[in-house]
């Protein structure tokens, strides 16, 4: 049976910053709800791999709402860090109590590494339906860390610039980075795959 179209969409995150990108990438008649319209905690994401996560939050999101739920799990990978710290990105800033200071850490074990500071932001995003079809699709942006710099933006976007920049993500325009970045990129593979879903 085919997915039906889609007026209505849970965006599985408790992640302000994500809730904000997400849903300024979906079209505009589609009506937003997000978990604390439920009041829904997380789940525990005990995937391998960043699209395991994002299934795991999409199914667990649009079973407890019965709706369809779109969930992102991303993070950022530093090369020399052994990909670090990569699903585990915000574990890493609840381990070191909050994002400012798992980026501390983070510029620290490069400068202590000093091998380079090549590093990726990687989203994966999973539209899950209510009769259990979905489609995950990953978009990955390729950069280095810097020094922290910028005020726009969440999680580790202040020591982040992309290929081909000269800005962090944080410092960008907000509309500029949402359309560059990780998570449109995984949008737009998704998008066309739904595409007869949303118009």
């Amino acid at each position: 049976m085919k997915p039906k179209k889609i007026s209505q969409l849970l965006i599985g995150t408790n992640n302000k910053g994500k809730l904000r990108e997400i849903k300024a990438l979906l079209p505009k008649n589609i009506k937003i709800y997000s978990t604390s319209d439920y009041d829904l905690k997380s789940p525990k994401e005990n995937g391998k791999t960043f699209r395991e996560n994002s299934l795991i939050k999409a199914s667990f999101f649009s079973k407890k709402s019965n709706q369809i739920c779109l969930s992102d799990d991303s993070g950022l990978e530093i090369k020399h860090l052994n990909n670090q710290p990569g699903i585990y990105s915000a574990r890493w800033a609840e381990q070191f109590g909050g994002f400012d200071n798992a980026m501390n850490e983070i510029l620290k074990k490069v400068r202590e590494t000093n091998k380079g500071t090549k590093a990726r932001f990687i989203s994966s995003l999973t539209i899950y339906w209510k009769n259990k079809k979905f489609i995950t699709e990953v978009g990955k942006i390729e950069g280095n860390i810097s020094e922290k710099k910028g005020l726009n933006g969440f999680g580790y976007d202040p020591i982040f610039i992309p290929d081909g920049y000269s800005q962090t993500f944080a410092e960008m325009d907000y509309k500029k980075k949402l359309l560059i970045d990780h998570r449109y990129i995984a949008y737009k593979k998704l998008e066309k795959k739904i595409k007869t879903y949303i118009q």
